[in-house]
């Protein structure tokens, strides 16, 4: 005979074990699943930030090289094994070497890569500005203001400029467009 019954149907011991059962494998079933798209993830992390050994322009994820291949399970397995991502890049540097990485680390030897766009940002604006500087300054008209001792007036600032500054070459411009 049947334990309880249940909207009217007997419900025996025997069928309540296989319910708890199938309910716990779902469970099981549904751990597994979350932990392979945790895995999956961090194996495409890694693997985009990853400089393929054999064509070297594209990260492991995206060839199709066997070495790239290998290394994608490499990196699965030690993320299946508990490894944490910066063990992980660590085991490749040493490996493969620090240019397998995409991201170099900061130090001494990689400094000048790191700061050379600010470096060039820098020489650009200076140039800039020292080109502007002279633009406006007229040593002429600094001198005239001296020698006069009242500043000249906008209309005979213009008209000294026109006198004083030799014309450009014609056909002839500097690379960054200035004349």
């Amino acid at each position: 005979m049947g334990i309880s019954s249940f909207c009217g149907r007997e419900t025996s011991f025997s069928d309540i074990l296989v319910d708890l059962v199938v309910h716990l494998e779902m469970e099981s079933d549904d751990e597994a699943v979350k932990n392979a798209q945790v895995v999956e993830a961090r194996a495409r992390n890694i693997s985009h930030n990853v400089r393929c050994t054999e064509c070297g322009s594209q990260s492991i994820e995206d060839s199709q090289a066997d070495v790239a291949i290998l290394l994608r399970k490499l990196i699965r397995d030690e993320i299946r094994s508990g490894k944490s991502d910066k063990e992980i890049f660590k085991k490749l540097e040493d490996d493969f070497g620090e240019t397998v990485l995409y991201a170099p680390r900061f130090d001494m030897q990689t400094a000048a890569l790191w700061l050379s766009p600010f470096l060039v940002a820098g020489a650009a604006a200076g140039v800039w500005a020292y080109q502007k500087h002279r633009q406006k300054t007229n040593v002429h008209i600094m001198a005239l203001n001296l020698v006069r001792g009242v500043p000249l007036t906008p209309k005979e600032k213009e008209t000294m400029l026109d006198v004083l500054t030799p014309p450009s070459p014609p056909g002839r411009r500097r690379w960054w467009g200035l004349l």
